[in-house]
């Protein structure tokens, strides 16, 4: 194993440490792993909703906003409809709350038993035929073109609310919110199916408040040399739609002869700071002209206090948002920047309110493999807070259940301990069980049901080690017959419910992409998992003819195609295959984010592996490496064959417990008692009997 410390500009981890007053290690840390752009840092710091997207940004949000409106006010008859995973199961259950709130008791549903992934005709044609008005798909939809224009032809409107990739036609539907969708609008194309019915729903909150839809003006005069420059900007649910900025001499012009008028035409005009305002309106177009405007400046203050009476300019210099700009913050920046904060905290369902919801989203987002860069940081960061909260009544039953109450979660335990128990119900057929447990409102109901869940994440394992051990044989001469450079497997005995499982094992086995593929007797569905830098949707398109439908992301997918066709299928993979440039085998590289003097190694490191938390799909944690390390003592451990090696690690001030996993053969050849060591580690927490204690994870070892 080789290890690699990448070498970085010192002016530049200086430079950001001095802008963004951090420490210099964390600025090595973030220059190390390519953060450096101001961008890319406000995720790391920040965890105020303020610095994430606009929902309105997506280009048809409104039309969303409104339809559900419409059916709310009329009483229409809706129905969610969802995937059978964790991101599908938490997206359903977090707009069926929604809708709830909105005086909408809709009807909702998940692929059960062998239901193929996405909408179907059936129940386009039950839910019509049932006088069904409004349809919501959450995490899936966007490739339901035949679904949903079905679903038109029967009188039934349709919404998609997905992030899945889209296929070149799009269904049509009366809004399409998807920001994978090149016109989506959105700057952010990576949140989750959860994040993106989250976004749908602060939408709708903004929609319950006087500003929806209403265009407003903001409105800065400040003294320029001899003149008074007016800026303005123009917004409509927070969005920016126009700006304009006039330089005027005093007394030259009347107002209708600026660009001005017709920008303040039928709009409110607001202003910070009404008396020293009016005033410059008056310099520059005579005391005689009164234009009718709105001082919010009292009403912020009464949100945030600290800014009494404190000029634009005064509070810019202030501002952690303006850390983030790529050039000089101007004040009307400064006051769009100060009144989307009024906003967030005037109205508590935006904010405070809307974290209650983020919960789930970071369940979805963590366990749908995420990239966790850009808003998702943030949006993780406070969803992973509300969980450990436990307000959530399905989450208490489930973590009493899994005996995780009143530790402290992370995003570690979401992905081994809460993820895969809440996947297993979708895997084996009743996704509708985990969905349940998080609605339900009755206590014996909810305790039965997460009983029942944790058991089927049981019975989901005995099915994927017997698989494996079916399986692997087969993988292998695959692995040889197609150059070692993918891997396609079938068997009968697989469950479709742990294709992808048994996929991403493949992946992690043999180091290439690996597709899995179940025998439904009525059909085949397969799941494909992938390698970084191998995007599955190319791939797969060449076979789109043939499947009866496909769809996923760039490294985790799943398609179905007829029995009697698999033959042709494999044929035209193997072609596929051969043609691909061959990939070399590489010695695995740790990356090594920091190395620290054993003095360094001290309790209060926490601190800063917490900063930059949370950790998941490309963001791992921390890799630290320190040398000349005693060891102070060595044991084997594990159940039956104690497989794996405890250590006690000297540094010199501190001894540090510390567990190298299935390392137990490398004890007395490769370190020893007594040994002078160097370490490649991760800092964390271990958990035993409600005790935590600091623990290193030992990911590679040499004598020093």
């Amino acid at each position: 194993m080789k290890w690699n410390k990448a070498d970085i500009e010192k002016d530049t981890v200086r430079a950001i440490s001095e802008k963004y007053d951090v420490e210099l290690l964390m600025a090595a840390i973030m220059v190390r792993r390519g953060v450096t752009d101001p961008e890319q840092i406000k995720f790391y710091l920040e965890n105020d909703l303020m610095f994430s997207h606009n929902p309105f940004l997506f280009t048809e949000m409104e039309d969303a906003v409104d339809r559900i409106q419409q059916a709310a006010k009329e009483g229409e008859k809706v129905k969610i409809f969802g995937d059978r995973d964790v991101d599908g199961i938490t997206s359903t259950v977090l707009l069926k709350e929604a809708l709830q709130k909105l005086g909408i008791e809709a009807e909702w549903a998940l692929p059960l038993g062998n239901d193929p992934y996405g909408l179907t005709l059936e129940v386009v044609e039950e839910f019509a035929a049932a006088e069904g008005e409004l349809l919501i798909t959450v995490d899936c939809g966007i490739s339901n073109v035949a679904e949903i224009t079905r679903a038109a032809e029967l009188g039934v409107d349709t919404l998609v609310i997905d992030h899945h990739n889209p296929q070149e036609e799009l269904p049509p539907a009366v809004a399409i919110i998807d920001p994978k969708i090149s016109e989506s609008g959105y700057p952010f194309r990576d949140l989750a199916g959860c994040g993106v019915v989250a976004k749908l729903i602060w939408a709708l909150e903004f929609s319950q408040t006087e500003m929806y839809k209403e265009e407003l003006v903001l409105l800065h005069a400040r003294p320029g040399n001899d003149t008074v420059i007016l800026d303005a900007v123009k917004i409509c649910n927070l969005v920016e739609i126009d700006r304009l900025s006039e330089n005027l001499v005093p007394g030259i012009v009347r107002p209708d002869q600026t660009r001005l008028a017709s920008f303040l035409l039928n709009t409110q005009i607001l202003v910070y700071n009404e008396k020293q305002q009016r005033l410059l309106l008056q310099k520059v177009f005579g005391p005689q002209v009164d234009i009718n405007v709105l001082d919010v400046a009292p009403e912020i203050w009464k949100q945030i206090p600290k800014l009494q009476n404190m000029s634009l300019l005064k509070i810019g210099d202030r501002s952690r948002s303006n850390r983030y700009a790529s050039g000089i913050v101007s004040e009307i920046d400064m006051f769009l920047s100060l009144f989307h904060s009024y906003v967030l905290r005037r109205y508590p369902a935006l904010s405070t309110d809307f974290d209650k919801h983020l919960d789930l989203v970071a369940l979805g987002t963590l366990a749908d493999l995420m990239p966790l860069h850009g808003e998702n940081r943030l949006l993780v960061r406070r969803g992973m807070q509300q969980l450990n909260s436990v307000e959530r009544a399905g989450i208490h039953q489930l973590l009493l259940q899994q005996r995780l109450l009143g530790k402290r979660l992370s995003t570690t335990d979401v992905g081994w301990q809460i993820s895969p128990v809440i996947n297993a119900t979708g895997r084996l057929g009743v996704p509708n069980k985990a969905a349940e447990l998080l609605i339900t409102e009755d206590t014996a109901t909810r305790q039965a049901l997460a009983e029942e869940v944790v058991g089927l994440n049981r019975e989901r394992k005995k099915l994927g080690d017997a698989a494996w051990k079916k399986v692997l044989p087969k993988a292998q001469r695959s692995y040889d017959d197609l150059g070692g450079q993918m891997v396609l497997v079938k068997d009968k005995s697989i469950h479709r419910g742990i294709t992808g499982i048994l996929a991403a094992r493949l992946v992690q086995f043999f180091g290439v992409p690996a597709t899995v593929v179940a025998d439904l007797q009525s059909h085949l569905v397969g799941s494909m998992r992938s390698v970084k830098g191998f995007h599955l949707k190319g791939f797969l398109q060449n076979f789109e003819d043939i499947f009866l439908d496909y769809g996923g992301h760039d490294y985790a997918a799943g398609f179905s195609l007829n029995y009697e066709q698999f033959d042709e299928f494999q044929e035209r993979f193997s072609k596929s295959v051969a043609k691909m440039e061959p990939q070399d085998q590489v010695e695995e590289v740790l990356e090594i984010d920091a190395e620290l003097p054993a003095k360094y190694l001290n309790p209060d490191l926490h601190k800063l592996v917490e900063q930059f938390e949370p950790y998941g799909e490309d963001s791992p944690p921390i890799i630290f490496l320190t040398r000349s390390l005693k060891i102070a003592n060595v044991e084997l451990v594990g159940k039956g064959d104690q497989q794996h090696a405890k250590l006690l690690l000297d540094s010199g001030g501190y001894k540090w417990p510390a567990i190298f996993w299935r390392a137990a053969e490398r004890v007395n050849r490769d370190f020893a008692l007594g040994d002078t060591v160097d370490v490649v580690f991760r800092l964390g927490r271990n958990y035993f009997q409600n005790t935590e204690t600091s623990q290193l994870t030992i990911l590679d070892i040499k004598r020093a």
